[in-house]
């Protein structure tokens, strides 16, 4: 038998009154219940990281930051959509991690917004591409209008639980594959 990915369910905001929290556990109870992979939330919120390449980089958080990155097979990416973007805190996060702890990883990408979060996805698919991580093709979006109430308490419709359940077989293929590749 071999042994099961590590797989964090990022959260990829840290704003006061943000959803992101109620997303990302509505994923792992999901996950939860396949018992394919240990999947746990990584939260950025519960990191200090300075704004990268502004400090000597010897924070402790930096560290703890890069352990965690360097020791999960796959990532999940709860994406917030704002401006067209992802926030800044997760681009900020990705670069403060070394290009080393993500390359020949797997990742896949929910994401909400107006437009559930398209737009934030297709940003992080650029920048997860050159950090050599591998995104799966199935990727939920969720809308504020339709999965949210008062844009505030996650509702999904049960409609997500197919793509929902595809993005974790794409995860767990590529994340085994690509952990055959790390050695």
């Amino acid at each position: 038998m071999t042994e099961q990915l590590k797989i964090g369910i990022v959260l990829g905001s840290n704003r006061q009154g943000r959803v992101s929290p109620q997303v990302g556990e509505w994923a792992k109870k999901l996950a939860d219940q396949r018992n394919d992979a240990q999947y746990e939330i990584v939260d950025i919120a519960d990191y200090d990281l300075p704004f990268f390449g502004t400090t000597a980089g010897t924070e402790p958080d930096l560290a703890k930051w890069s352990e965690k990155i360097n020791e999960l097979d796959a990532y999940i990416f709860v994406v917030a959509e704002y401006n067209h973007g992802m926030t800044g805190v997760l681009k900020n996060a990705i670069d403060s991690a070394p290009t080393t702890a993500w390359n020949n990883k797997a990742a896949s990408i929910m994401s909400y917004g107006s437009t559930g979060g398209a737009r934030a996805a297709e940003h992080l698919r650029g920048v997860l591409g050159e950090l050599m991580v591998a995104d799966t093709r199935v990727h939920p979006t969720f809308s504020l209008f339709l999965d949210f109430e008062n844009f505030t308490t996650f509702n999904p419709g049960e409609l997500h639980l197919e793509n929902m359940n595809m993005m974790f077989d794409q995860l767990n293929s590529w994340g085994t594959a690509l952990k055959s590749v790390r050695g």
